[in-house]
């Protein structure tokens, strides 16, 4: 990790995400693509080096676990943790955007009703949503 004066947490989650092709990897093991094959398949481009260092970095990180599906040839798949399905609010957030202001053929929908959802603010202490006008970064001391 990089050294850094302040530590903002903007940064040091792009430490870990911010590259090309980790929030990638990250949808598609949302998306229930949990097989190394699977995932080489939907992102496109994805180097096999690239995708395998990736994916060791998020297992490092406890982002994801390892586990074995089968041992003759040994096989993995990768699961999601805690910490990693917590990364699914950024996914969505980045595809809100993107259905906006970028060309795109996916969307993000309520699995159940089927209709658009929007990622919103909200302080789980007061138990409402907060309107982005109201939100900032503030030192950790200022709270």
């Amino acid at each position: 990790m990089i050294q850094r004066s302040v530590r903002c947490p903007v940064a040091a989650t792009l430490d870990l995400v911010g590259d090309r092709w980790t929030l990638l990897v990250v949808r598609d093991l949302l998306r229930g693509r949990l097989r190394f094959s699977e995932l080489r398949a939907s992102i496109e481009g994805i180097p096999p080096a690239i995708l395998s260092h990736r994916l060791k970095a998020l297992e490092a990180a406890g982002v994801v676990v390892r586990r074995a599906y089968s041992e003759h040839p040994p096989r993995s798949e990768y699961v999601l943790t805690a910490k990693g399905h917590r990364l699914g609010v950024v996914v969505g957030a980045l595809a809100n955007w993107g259905e906006q202001f970028a060309e795109s053929d996916l969307a993000l929908v309520d699995n159940q009703c089927g209709h658009g959802v929007n990622v919103i603010y909200h302080c789980p202490t007061c138990e409402r949503t907060a309107p982005r006008s109201r939100v900032r970064i503030v030192g950790a001391n200022a709270r």
